[in-house]
């Protein structure tokens, strides 16, 4: 049942990001700053490692959960900064990780795909919370590459995991913020790219 505190809290996610549509989740709990802070003390959002399982030239598209697709449904999404904490328009946000059993897709394009920010930065997907994948903690891969700069690849990483301790790829500066229940989440993750 949507309580009175919900429907606020949907109202407050609207307000700050129009479009995003992220009011449609129940349990919204986030807070609304940039993650992390830009400005002028901005520091660029952390680099990290591909993997072994990036494939390149994805499709283009912003619904990575397919009918059926076993998983908690999982809507992620945010902008794309700049160090002065402007939106970058045509950023393209490149994401993959595994199913909900830890696998990745090595042969086609599942939970596999790209968009481009829009005019405000503004980026998200539909996809599912990615399965553990041995070694590691949850996790979502990420490459951006934006009209003019270099291409950042990196890593996005979920609050409360007991796995983040344990592994050694894992930083804080990369951790979403998150909502929802055992039926839904939603995250939400600013990027600021090195570029003014």
């Amino acid at each position: 049942m949507t309580t009175r505190r919900d429907l606020l809290l949907q109202a407050a996610m609207l307000s700050a990001l129009p479009g995003l549509g992220f009011a449609q989740t129940r349990g919204l709990t986030l807070p609304l700053e940039p993650t992390p802070p830009c400005g002028e003390q901005a520091v660029p959002t952390p680099e990290q490692t591909e993997g072994p399982y990036y494939t390149p030239q994805t499709p283009q598209k912003t619904q990575l959960r397919e009918p059926g697709m076993a998983g908690i449904p999982l809507r992620i999404g945010g902008l794309v900064l700049s160090r002065r904490c402007r939106p970058v328009a045509r950023v393209m946000v490149d994401v993959w990780h595994a199913d909900a059993n830890g696998q990745y897709d090595n042969a086609g394009y599942r939970l596999r795909g790209h968009q481009f920010s829009d005019a405000d930065g503004r980026w998200q997907f539909e996809t599912i919370l990615p399965g553990l994948y041995p070694g590691r903690t949850r996790h979502i891969h990420v490459k951006l590459q934006p009209p003019r700069g270099d291409i950042l690849t990196t890593q996005l990483y979920f609050p409360s995991e007991p796995g983040n301790a344990r592994d050694g790829l894992f930083d804080r500066r990369l951790l979403v913020q998150m909502g929802g229940d055992d039926t839904a989440k939603i995250a939400r993750y600013d990027f600021v790219l090195d570029i003014d």
